[in-house]
């Protein structure tokens, strides 16, 4: 049985920001035994780029997806979050807590509730595992991207409370896991919000590392997905993640 963590945006094309990134990272793709994808949004210019287009499984970076099905559907309903809901969110996103995600999952629906959810928010390349376990959902850095979209940005069907609200709990990620695209900051103001997630694989031992969320560089928000597969560890996978990361914001910063 596989083991959890415990822890469509307009792209550039070939000669813009995605050809860029490429160029950036196949030093990077030459160095690692992992694969990886990336994309990333300046959200300024709006310039935008993807490397990659593999799927991947998402591990605990599904947990943002989970609360904003948990939030669109309590929009629906014209309701605010339970004390309940809330107390399981807040260790959810904060701490990775998979037994509050697991309680979320079964209030959203399970697969078939996160796949409707999603869909509204424009993912397009996202699917639910079929045994049900949410950390086996399949994504692209792409669709990761236009989640943070619908997270960070004003055009979306989750509303100002519920955007807030996410974003407010990305931000206060424990210590011990603010690693990932948090490696792209450069601390000259704004605060970092992320998810990340991580998780061996049972049949090959090597590790799923992925990593999303919104980083501030130069005075300039980044909206960033990392995601990867293939790493001999969770430290090999870190690393890459994070010089992948790091390379994209400053190719995307110096457009």
């Amino acid at each position: 049985m596989e083991r959890v963590d415990d822890g469509g945006p307009a792209l550039s094309g070939p000669g813009g920001l995605s050809g860029a990134l490429a160029d950036a990272l196949a030093p990077v793709a030459a160095g690692s035994g992992a694969d990886f994808s990336v994309a990333v949004l300046e959200t300024g210019s709006g310039a935008s780029g993807v490397h990659g287009d593999g799927s991947y499984a998402t591990a605990s970076v599904v947990k943002v997806g989970i609360l904003a099905a948990l939030l669109l559907g309590a929009q629906d309903e014209g309701r605010r979050l339970t004390a309940e809901e809330r107390s399981q969110a807040t260790v959810m996103i904060e701490n990775s807590d998979n037994d509050a995600a697991t309680a979320l999952w079964h209030t959203i629906g399970g697969t078939n509730g996160l796949g409707t959810a999603l869909a509204r928010l424009g993912l397009t390349d996202t699917r639910g595992d079929e045994r049900g376990r949410w950390g086996l959902t399949r994504t692209t850095a792409a669709d990761q991207l236009t989640l943070l979209r619908a997270v960070f940005l004003d055009d979306s069907p989750l509303s100002g409370r519920s955007r807030a609200y996410l974003r407010t709990l990305m931000g206060r990620v424990t210590a011990r896991q603010n690693w990932g695209v948090s490696a792209a900051a450069d601390g000259t103001g704004g605060r970092t919000r992320l998810k990340n997630g991580w998780m061996p694989r049972d049949a090959t031992g090597l590790w799923v590392v992925n990593s999303i969320g919104a980083v501030t560089t130069g005075g300039r928000t980044h909206l960033l997905s990392v995601l990867s597969e293939g790493n001999a560890d969770l430290r090999a996978g870190v690393t890459l993640v994070e010089e992948v990361a790091r390379t994209a914001v400053a190719v995307a910063h110096a457009r």
